[in-house]
Protein backbone atom coordinates (compact mmCIF):
# COMPACT_ATOMS: atom_id res chain seq x y z
CA UNK A 1 0.00 0.00 0.00
CA UNK A 2 1.42 3.49 -0.96
CA UNK A 3 2.66 5.43 1.80
CA UNK A 4 3.57 9.28 1.72
CA UNK A 5 6.76 10.75 3.31
CA UNK A 6 5.48 10.50 6.72
CA UNK A 7 4.36 7.59 6.86
CA UNK A 8 0.66 8.06 5.92
CA UNK A 9 -1.23 6.08 3.70
CA UNK A 10 -4.61 6.42 1.65
CA UNK A 11 -6.60 4.75 4.38
CA UNK A 12 -5.24 6.72 6.97
CA UNK A 13 -7.25 10.06 4.76
CA UNK A 14 -10.03 8.48 5.07
CA UNK A 15 -10.57 7.14 8.20
CA UNK A 16 -11.25 10.04 9.84
CA UNK A 17 -14.59 9.99 7.28
CA UNK A 18 -16.08 6.74 8.25
CA UNK A 19 -15.91 7.70 12.58
CA UNK A 20 -19.23 7.85 14.19
CA UNK A 21 -19.33 11.20 14.88
CA UNK A 22 -18.72 12.36 11.05
CA UNK A 23 -21.11 9.42 9.67
CA UNK A 24 -23.48 10.60 12.32
CA UNK A 25 -22.98 14.41 10.80
CA UNK A 26 -23.47 13.44 7.64
CA UNK A 27 -26.85 12.22 8.93
CA UNK A 28 -27.91 15.26 10.80
CA UNK A 29 -27.14 17.53 7.72
CA UNK A 30 -29.47 15.44 5.42
CA UNK A 31 -32.25 15.72 7.88
CA UNK A 32 -31.38 19.42 8.86
CA UNK A 33 -31.19 20.73 4.78
CA UNK A 34 -34.48 19.51 3.87
CA UNK A 35 -37.16 21.67 5.27
CA UNK A 36 -35.26 24.73 4.15
CA UNK A 37 -35.89 23.36 0.46
CA UNK A 38 -39.46 22.47 0.94
CA UNK A 39 -40.62 26.50 1.76
CA UNK A 40 -37.97 27.25 -1.13
CA UNK A 41 -37.51 26.40 -4.79
CA UNK A 42 -39.74 23.82 -4.00
CA UNK A 43 -42.72 25.50 -2.64
CA UNK A 44 -41.82 28.37 -5.71
CA UNK A 45 -42.15 25.73 -8.22
CA UNK A 46 -45.59 24.50 -6.86
CA UNK A 47 -47.46 28.03 -6.33
CA UNK A 48 -46.06 29.10 -10.11
CA UNK A 49 -47.94 25.80 -11.05
CA UNK A 50 -50.97 26.19 -8.97
CA UNK A 51 -51.16 29.87 -10.98
CA UNK A 52 -50.14 32.06 -7.99
CA UNK A 53 -49.01 35.60 -9.29
CA UNK A 54 -45.42 36.45 -8.84
CA UNK A 55 -45.57 39.30 -6.63
CA UNK A 56 -47.36 36.98 -4.04
CA UNK A 57 -44.88 34.05 -4.63
CA UNK A 58 -41.71 36.14 -3.87
CA UNK A 59 -43.55 37.67 -0.99
CA UNK A 60 -43.11 33.87 0.68
CA UNK A 61 -39.15 34.32 1.07
CA UNK A 62 -40.24 35.72 4.01
CA UNK A 63 -40.82 32.74 5.64
CA UNK A 64 -36.87 32.33 5.32
CA UNK A 65 -36.92 34.95 8.27
CA UNK A 66 -37.83 32.55 10.79
CA UNK A 67 -34.52 30.99 10.23
CA UNK A 68 -32.23 34.18 11.49
CA UNK A 69 -34.87 34.57 14.55
CA UNK A 70 -34.47 31.27 15.90
CA UNK A 71 -31.65 32.01 18.51
CA UNK A 72 -34.50 33.62 20.15
CA UNK A 73 -35.91 30.46 21.11
CA UNK A 74 -33.05 28.37 20.82
CA UNK A 75 -32.33 28.51 24.61
CA UNK A 76 -35.41 26.48 25.10
CA UNK A 77 -33.47 23.79 24.01
CA UNK A 78 -30.62 24.18 26.32
CA UNK A 79 -32.69 25.01 28.90
CA UNK A 80 -36.35 23.04 28.98
CA UNK A 81 -36.33 19.51 30.08
CA UNK A 82 -39.19 17.49 28.02
CA UNK A 83 -41.60 15.43 29.71
CA UNK A 84 -41.63 12.10 29.33
CA UNK A 85 -39.11 12.02 26.35
CA UNK A 86 -36.53 13.41 28.68
CA UNK A 87 -35.79 9.88 29.62
CA UNK A 88 -33.46 9.88 26.44
CA UNK A 89 -31.65 12.09 27.32
CA UNK A 90 -31.47 16.44 26.37
CA UNK A 91 -30.05 16.33 23.25
CA UNK A 92 -31.93 13.15 21.43
CA UNK A 93 -35.17 13.81 23.47
CA UNK A 94 -34.69 16.98 21.66
CA UNK A 95 -33.68 16.05 18.62
CA UNK A 96 -37.31 13.53 18.04
CA UNK A 97 -39.93 16.06 19.21
CA UNK A 98 -38.24 18.43 16.93
CA UNK A 99 -37.85 15.64 14.25
CA UNK A 100 -42.00 14.99 14.52
CA UNK A 101 -42.73 18.69 14.15
CA UNK A 102 -40.91 19.29 10.94
CA UNK A 103 -42.64 15.91 9.69
CA UNK A 104 -46.38 16.96 11.09
CA UNK A 105 -45.56 20.71 9.63
CA UNK A 106 -44.18 19.44 5.98
CA UNK A 107 -47.39 17.04 6.52
CA UNK A 108 -49.91 20.00 7.37
CA UNK A 109 -47.84 22.10 3.92
CA UNK A 110 -48.69 18.96 1.74
CA UNK A 111 -52.51 18.84 2.40
CA UNK A 112 -53.66 22.75 2.23
CA UNK A 113 -54.61 24.06 -1.14
CA UNK A 114 -52.80 27.18 -2.40
CA UNK A 115 -55.52 27.77 -4.85
CA UNK A 116 -58.31 27.82 -2.41
CA UNK A 117 -56.07 29.61 0.43
CA UNK A 118 -53.30 31.68 -0.07
CA UNK A 119 -53.12 32.64 4.00
CA UNK A 120 -53.19 28.80 4.91
CA UNK A 121 -50.86 28.07 2.78
CA UNK A 122 -48.32 31.01 4.28
CA UNK A 123 -49.11 29.80 7.40
CA UNK A 124 -48.18 26.27 6.70
CA UNK A 125 -44.91 27.28 5.15
CA UNK A 126 -44.01 29.98 8.47
CA UNK A 127 -44.64 26.76 10.19
CA UNK A 128 -42.52 24.73 8.53
CA UNK A 129 -39.51 27.41 8.79
CA UNK A 130 -40.37 27.56 13.08
CA UNK A 131 -40.46 23.80 13.22
CA UNK A 132 -37.18 23.47 10.33
CA UNK A 133 -35.27 26.31 11.93
CA UNK A 134 -35.86 24.30 16.03
CA UNK A 135 -34.24 21.39 14.21
CA UNK A 136 -31.66 22.89 13.39
CA UNK A 137 -30.59 24.67 16.50
CA UNK A 138 -30.61 20.57 17.96
CA UNK A 139 -29.11 19.34 15.09
CA UNK A 140 -26.42 22.09 15.55
CA UNK A 141 -25.93 21.41 19.25
CA UNK A 142 -26.18 17.80 19.00
CA UNK A 143 -23.55 17.92 16.12
CA UNK A 144 -20.93 20.19 17.87
CA UNK A 145 -21.26 17.76 21.36
CA UNK A 146 -20.74 14.36 19.80
CA UNK A 147 -17.79 15.50 17.83
CA UNK A 148 -14.12 15.58 19.70
CA UNK A 149 -12.21 18.73 18.94
CA UNK A 150 -10.46 17.14 16.57
CA UNK A 151 -13.37 16.04 14.37
CA UNK A 152 -15.17 19.41 14.40
CA UNK A 153 -12.66 19.95 10.45
CA UNK A 154 -14.38 16.32 9.25
CA UNK A 155 -17.74 16.21 11.00
CA UNK A 156 -18.29 19.99 9.72
CA UNK A 157 -17.74 18.88 6.36
CA UNK A 158 -19.46 15.95 6.52
CA UNK A 159 -22.65 17.66 7.87
CA UNK A 160 -22.35 20.14 5.08
CA UNK A 161 -22.43 17.15 2.43
CA UNK A 162 -25.69 15.56 3.65
CA UNK A 163 -27.01 18.92 4.11
CA UNK A 164 -26.58 19.98 0.39
CA UNK A 165 -27.57 16.20 -0.66
CA UNK A 166 -30.78 17.09 1.51
CA UNK A 167 -32.04 20.24 -0.15
CA UNK A 168 -31.08 19.03 -3.47
CA UNK A 169 -32.31 15.57 -3.16
CA UNK A 170 -35.76 16.57 -1.75
CA UNK A 171 -36.37 19.45 -3.96
CA UNK A 172 -35.59 17.14 -7.02
CA UNK A 173 -37.43 13.96 -5.39
CA UNK A 174 -40.63 16.26 -4.89
CA UNK A 175 -40.52 17.66 -8.14
CA UNK A 176 -40.42 14.23 -9.89
CA UNK A 177 -43.58 12.68 -7.26
CA UNK A 178 -45.08 15.98 -7.92
CA UNK A 179 -45.58 15.26 -11.80
CA UNK A 180 -46.44 11.64 -11.30
CA UNK A 181 -48.79 11.90 -8.19
CA UNK A 182 -49.76 15.34 -6.99
CA UNK A 183 -47.90 17.59 -4.44
CA UNK A 184 -49.51 16.56 -1.52
CA UNK A 185 -48.27 12.84 -1.85
CA UNK A 186 -44.58 14.36 -2.74
CA UNK A 187 -44.64 16.51 -0.10
CA UNK A 188 -45.46 13.79 2.08
CA UNK A 189 -43.06 11.54 0.79
CA UNK A 190 -40.06 14.04 1.46
CA UNK A 191 -41.41 14.13 5.06
CA UNK A 192 -39.29 10.96 5.89
CA UNK A 193 -35.64 12.73 5.41
CA UNK A 194 -36.67 13.62 8.93
CA UNK A 195 -36.00 10.40 10.14
CA UNK A 196 -31.79 10.03 9.29
CA UNK A 197 -31.29 12.49 12.19
CA UNK A 198 -33.58 10.85 14.57
CA UNK A 199 -32.11 7.77 14.07
CA UNK A 200 -28.69 8.97 14.30
CA UNK A 201 -29.88 10.50 17.86
CA UNK A 202 -31.09 6.82 18.55
CA UNK A 203 -27.84 4.93 17.65
CA UNK A 204 -25.21 7.43 19.43
CA UNK A 205 -27.17 8.02 22.16
CA UNK A 206 -27.08 11.42 24.36
CA UNK A 207 -23.48 12.85 23.63
CA UNK A 208 -20.94 12.52 26.24
CA UNK A 209 -19.96 16.32 25.62
CA UNK A 210 -23.12 17.59 26.78
CA UNK A 211 -23.08 19.81 29.77
CA UNK A 212 -26.42 20.77 31.65
CA UNK A 213 -26.09 24.84 31.78
CA UNK A 214 -27.98 25.02 35.22
CA UNK A 215 -30.07 22.78 37.23
CA UNK A 216 -33.22 23.44 36.66
CA UNK A 217 -34.69 24.00 40.19
CA UNK A 218 -37.62 26.66 39.88
CA UNK A 219 -38.49 30.11 37.74
CA UNK A 220 -34.82 31.60 38.43
CA UNK A 221 -32.87 28.77 36.71
CA UNK A 222 -35.34 29.11 33.67
CA UNK A 223 -35.08 32.57 33.56
CA UNK A 224 -30.90 32.06 33.78
CA UNK A 225 -31.71 29.64 30.78
CA UNK A 226 -32.33 32.61 28.54
CA UNK A 227 -29.75 34.81 29.42
CA UNK A 228 -26.82 33.18 30.46
CA UNK A 229 -25.64 31.78 27.11
CA UNK A 230 -25.66 35.41 25.52
CA UNK A 231 -23.70 36.71 28.97
CA UNK A 232 -20.94 34.24 28.81
CA UNK A 233 -20.43 34.72 25.18
CA UNK A 234 -19.77 38.45 25.36
CA UNK A 235 -18.11 38.21 28.56
CA UNK A 236 -15.36 36.58 27.13
CA UNK A 237 -11.97 39.39 25.77
CA UNK A 238 -12.58 40.35 22.67
CA UNK A 239 -16.21 39.15 22.07
CA UNK A 240 -17.09 42.24 20.22
CA UNK A 241 -14.53 42.07 18.13
CA UNK A 242 -15.20 38.08 16.56
CA UNK A 243 -19.15 39.47 16.05
CA UNK A 244 -17.69 41.93 13.95
CA UNK A 245 -15.87 39.08 11.85
CA UNK A 246 -19.40 36.96 12.45
CA UNK A 247 -21.47 39.84 11.07
CA UNK A 248 -19.35 41.04 7.91
CA UNK A 249 -17.46 37.77 6.35
CA UNK A 250 -20.12 36.98 4.72
CA UNK A 251 -21.55 40.03 2.78
CA UNK A 252 -19.40 39.96 -0.28
CA UNK A 253 -20.74 36.47 -1.04
CA UNK A 254 -24.31 36.90 -0.24
CA UNK A 255 -23.90 40.06 -1.90
CA UNK A 256 -22.78 38.15 -4.82
CA UNK A 257 -24.94 35.23 -5.04
CA UNK A 258 -28.09 36.93 -4.97
CA UNK A 259 -28.16 38.39 -8.38
CA UNK A 260 -25.83 35.34 -9.93
CA UNK A 261 -29.64 34.26 -12.03
CA UNK A 262 -29.85 38.05 -12.96
CA UNK A 263 -26.05 38.30 -14.30
CA UNK A 264 -27.14 35.30 -16.70
CA UNK A 265 -30.38 35.71 -17.61
CA UNK A 266 -29.09 38.95 -19.08
CA UNK A 267 -26.05 37.31 -20.80
CA UNK A 268 -28.28 35.01 -22.31
CA UNK A 269 -28.11 31.73 -20.74
CA UNK A 270 -30.87 29.33 -21.60
CA UNK A 271 -32.36 27.21 -18.86
CA UNK A 272 -31.13 24.59 -20.00
CA UNK A 273 -27.52 25.95 -19.56
CA UNK A 274 -28.48 27.52 -15.79
CA UNK A 275 -29.40 23.86 -14.75
CA UNK A 276 -26.42 22.06 -16.12
CA UNK A 277 -23.88 24.43 -14.64
CA UNK A 278 -25.06 26.52 -11.60
CA UNK A 279 -27.33 23.76 -10.25
CA UNK A 280 -25.49 20.78 -12.18
CA UNK A 281 -21.77 21.16 -12.08
CA UNK A 282 -21.67 23.73 -8.91
CA UNK A 283 -23.31 20.79 -7.00
CA UNK A 284 -20.45 18.41 -7.58
CA UNK A 285 -17.61 21.34 -7.05
CA UNK A 286 -19.23 22.21 -3.90
CA UNK A 287 -18.56 18.67 -2.79
CA UNK A 288 -15.25 18.41 -3.95
CA UNK A 289 -14.66 21.89 -2.02
CA UNK A 290 -16.10 19.91 0.88
CA UNK A 291 -13.69 17.54 1.13
CA UNK A 292 -10.92 19.85 -0.15
CA UNK A 293 -11.57 21.74 2.96
CA UNK A 294 -11.40 18.80 5.08
CA UNK A 295 -7.97 17.90 4.17
CA UNK A 296 -6.89 21.55 4.50
CA UNK A 297 -8.47 22.10 8.09
CA UNK A 298 -6.72 18.66 9.12
CA UNK A 299 -3.43 19.42 7.83
CA UNK A 300 -3.17 23.50 8.06
CA UNK A 301 -5.17 23.71 11.30
CA UNK A 302 -7.41 25.98 12.16
CA UNK A 303 -6.48 29.52 11.79
CA UNK A 304 -4.50 29.16 8.60
CA UNK A 305 -7.49 27.10 6.69
CA UNK A 306 -10.06 29.54 7.71
CA UNK A 307 -8.20 32.74 6.28
CA UNK A 308 -7.10 30.60 3.00
CA UNK A 309 -11.36 29.77 2.81
CA UNK A 310 -11.97 33.49 3.13
CA UNK A 311 -9.63 34.47 0.76
CA UNK A 312 -10.67 31.88 -2.09
CA UNK A 313 -14.54 33.22 -1.33
CA UNK A 314 -13.28 36.82 -1.84
CA UNK A 315 -11.35 35.94 -5.20
CA UNK A 316 -14.11 33.84 -6.42
CA UNK A 317 -16.26 36.87 -6.19
CA UNK A 318 -13.90 38.43 -9.51
CA UNK A 319 -14.50 35.19 -11.43
CA UNK A 320 -18.20 36.68 -12.38
CA UNK A 321 -16.88 39.70 -13.31
CA UNK A 322 -14.34 38.36 -15.67
CA UNK A 323 -17.73 36.20 -16.87
CA UNK A 324 -19.73 39.52 -17.10
CA UNK A 325 -16.98 40.88 -19.21
CA UNK A 326 -16.70 38.18 -21.59
CA UNK A 327 -20.14 37.68 -21.95
CA UNK A 328 -22.18 35.05 -23.04
CA UNK A 329 -19.47 32.04 -22.71
CA UNK A 330 -20.55 28.31 -21.50
CA UNK A 331 -16.26 27.71 -20.86
CA UNK A 332 -16.31 30.67 -18.41
CA UNK A 333 -19.61 30.08 -17.01
CA UNK A 334 -18.46 26.43 -15.70
CA UNK A 335 -15.04 27.99 -14.75
CA UNK A 336 -16.73 30.61 -12.56
CA UNK A 337 -18.95 28.22 -11.05
CA UNK A 338 -16.40 25.63 -10.53
CA UNK A 339 -14.23 28.11 -8.20
CA UNK A 340 -16.98 30.13 -6.76
CA UNK A 341 -18.58 26.36 -5.58
CA UNK A 342 -15.06 25.35 -4.67
CA UNK A 343 -14.10 28.06 -2.51
CA UNK A 344 -17.33 28.01 -0.92
CA UNK A 345 -17.21 24.53 0.31
CA UNK A 346 -13.54 25.06 1.80
CA UNK A 347 -15.16 27.96 3.89
CA UNK A 348 -18.69 25.84 4.91
CA UNK A 349 -16.10 23.33 6.54
CA UNK A 350 -13.40 25.78 7.74
CA UNK A 351 -15.84 28.59 8.83
CA UNK A 352 -18.16 26.30 10.11
CA UNK A 353 -15.57 24.60 12.23
CA UNK A 354 -14.53 27.80 13.82
CA UNK A 355 -18.36 28.94 14.41
CA UNK A 356 -18.66 25.09 16.27
CA UNK A 357 -15.26 25.96 18.30
CA UNK A 358 -16.98 29.15 19.85
CA UNK A 359 -19.39 27.71 21.93
CA UNK A 360 -19.82 26.74 25.66
CA UNK A 361 -20.82 23.13 26.15
CA UNK A 362 -22.91 24.47 28.53
CA UNK A 363 -24.78 26.88 26.04
CA UNK A 364 -24.61 25.00 22.73
CA UNK A 365 -27.42 25.36 21.17
CA UNK A 366 -28.18 29.03 22.15
CA UNK A 367 -24.90 30.32 21.06
CA UNK A 368 -24.61 28.29 17.59
CA UNK A 369 -28.09 29.76 16.84
CA UNK A 370 -26.99 33.03 17.36
CA UNK A 371 -23.62 32.31 15.60
CA UNK A 372 -25.25 31.28 12.54
CA UNK A 373 -28.11 33.76 12.71
CA UNK A 374 -25.71 37.15 12.82
CA UNK A 375 -23.33 34.93 10.04
CA UNK A 376 -26.26 35.61 7.61
CA UNK A 377 -28.49 38.33 8.94
CA UNK A 378 -26.39 41.24 7.69
CA UNK A 379 -25.78 39.94 4.18
CA UNK A 380 -29.94 39.33 3.42
CA UNK A 381 -30.38 42.40 5.20
CA UNK A 382 -27.82 44.35 2.85
CA UNK A 383 -28.05 42.58 0.11
CA UNK A 384 -31.84 42.67 -0.21
CA UNK A 385 -31.78 46.92 0.02
CA UNK A 386 -28.93 47.52 -2.16
CA UNK A 387 -27.98 44.87 -4.50
CA UNK A 388 -30.10 45.85 -7.04
CA UNK A 389 -29.93 49.35 -7.32
CA UNK A 390 -25.86 49.24 -7.56
CA UNK A 391 -26.34 46.52 -10.70
CA UNK A 392 -28.54 49.27 -12.15
CA UNK A 393 -25.61 51.88 -10.97
CA UNK A 394 -22.55 50.49 -12.01
CA UNK A 395 -22.81 47.55 -14.19
CA UNK A 396 -22.11 43.76 -13.30
CA UNK A 397 -18.83 43.80 -14.19
CA UNK A 398 -17.76 46.79 -11.52
CA UNK A 399 -20.24 45.27 -9.17
CA UNK A 400 -18.62 41.85 -8.46
CA UNK A 401 -15.26 43.76 -8.19
CA UNK A 402 -17.05 45.72 -5.67
CA UNK A 403 -18.61 42.53 -3.78
CA UNK A 404 -14.41 41.27 -3.76
CA UNK A 405 -13.44 44.23 -2.09
CA UNK A 406 -16.31 44.23 0.86
CA UNK A 407 -14.88 40.97 1.46
CA UNK A 408 -11.94 41.96 2.00
CA UNK A 409 -12.65 43.84 5.48
CA UNK A 410 -13.68 40.32 6.79
CA UNK A 411 -10.00 38.73 5.45
CA UNK A 412 -8.19 41.53 7.06
CA UNK A 413 -10.19 41.37 10.31
CA UNK A 414 -9.45 37.29 10.80
CA UNK A 415 -5.89 38.03 10.18
CA UNK A 416 -5.40 40.44 12.53
CA UNK A 417 -7.34 37.67 15.04
CA UNK A 418 -5.19 35.62 14.17
CA UNK A 419 -1.60 37.37 14.62
CA UNK A 420 -3.23 38.94 17.94
CA UNK A 421 -3.80 35.32 19.37
CA UNK A 422 -7.66 36.35 19.40
CA UNK A 423 -8.48 33.37 17.67
CA UNK A 424 -7.29 31.08 19.85
CA UNK A 425 -8.22 33.24 22.92
CA UNK A 426 -12.09 33.15 21.43
CA UNK A 427 -12.58 28.90 21.35
CA UNK A 428 -14.82 27.55 23.69
CA UNK A 429 -14.94 24.55 25.43
CA UNK A 430 -16.54 22.75 22.39
CA UNK A 431 -13.15 22.93 20.78
CA UNK A 432 -11.08 22.39 23.55
CA UNK A 433 -12.70 19.44 25.88
CA UNK A 434 -11.90 15.75 24.59
CA UNK A 435 -9.22 14.57 22.45
CA UNK A 436 -7.09 17.15 20.33
CA UNK A 437 -8.00 20.35 20.26
CA UNK A 438 -9.79 22.56 17.28
CA UNK A 439 -7.60 24.93 17.30
CA UNK A 440 -4.78 22.98 16.13
CA UNK A 441 -7.50 21.06 13.76
CA UNK A 442 -5.12 17.99 12.73
CA UNK A 443 -6.46 14.62 13.63
CA UNK A 444 -3.67 12.36 15.40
Amino acid sequence: MAARADGRTWVDGVRPYVERGPLAAFALGVSSGFPYAMIASTLTSRLAQDGIDKKTVTAFSLAFLVYNLKFLWAWVVDGVRLPVLGRWGQRVSWLLFAGVLVIAAIANLALVDPRTSIAATATAAILVGVAGSTFDVVIDAYRIEILEPRQLGVGSGMSQYGWRIGSAGAGGLALVLAARVGWEAAYLATAALALPAMIAGLVIGEPRRHRDPVERRGPGDALAAIWRPFVQFFARPGALVVLAFILIHKIGDTLGQLVLRLLLDDLGFSNDEIALYDVGVGFWAYLIGIFIGGALYARLGLKRSVLLSLVLMAVSNASFALLAAAGHSNAGLAGAMVFENIASGIGGVTVVAYFSALCDLRFTAAQYALISAAASIVGRVVTGTTAGALVERMGYVHFYLLTTVIALPGVLLFWWMSRSGLVDRSVGSAGTEGPGDARDGATP
